[in-house]
């Protein structure tokens, strides 16, 4: 009960709410949820949507930054990972995702702003966007 929906109540239009603490979120998505019908909510709960847990990118950025044999890890590898699931979030998601949360759809909105860490899609996108971050990073200081 750190944050509470007195404080939601103050942000500006279409706030999000990171409730990061785990196992207990600041805030339980529900009593945020009720308080606001434009909150965007994300918790580090798997149990709740919009899970952000470091288990969704890290694995991959280590892959790629080990693949391309990176002698430092710096803000831009981070920044191409992030980029790389925004753009995984807009995109359709596979049937095995639905299949692995019993969903029937799942698509880009309030309830879904970054993939999860079922998704396959993952390993094929986020190492080659470090590896391109690498390979231009190394060229440049040559």
């Amino acid at each position: 009960n750190l944050v509470t929906p007195e404080m939601l109540s103050m942000m500006a239009d279409r706030p999000i709410e990171f409730a990061l603490s785990n196992p207990v979120p600041e805030i339980m998505p529900d009593i945020a949820l009720a308080s606001r019908d434009d909150l965007i909510m994300a918790t580090g709960r798997s149990d709740f949507p919009n899970q952000v847990n470091n288990s969704l990118c890290f694995p991959f950025v280590f892959r790629g930054a080990l693949d391309a044999r990176a002698k430092r890890f710096d803000e831009a590898i981070l920044i191409a990972a992030a980029r790389a699931l925004a753009e995984l979030a807009r995109e359709p998601v596979p049937q095995e995702v639905l299949d692995a949360y019993e969903l029937t759809e799942l698509s880009f909105g309030k309830e879904y702003i970054i993939p999860t860490q079922f998704d396959p899609r993952l390993i094929e996108r986020i190492p080659p966007k470090v590896i391109e971050v690498v390979k231009q990073s190394n060229s440049n200081s040559e």
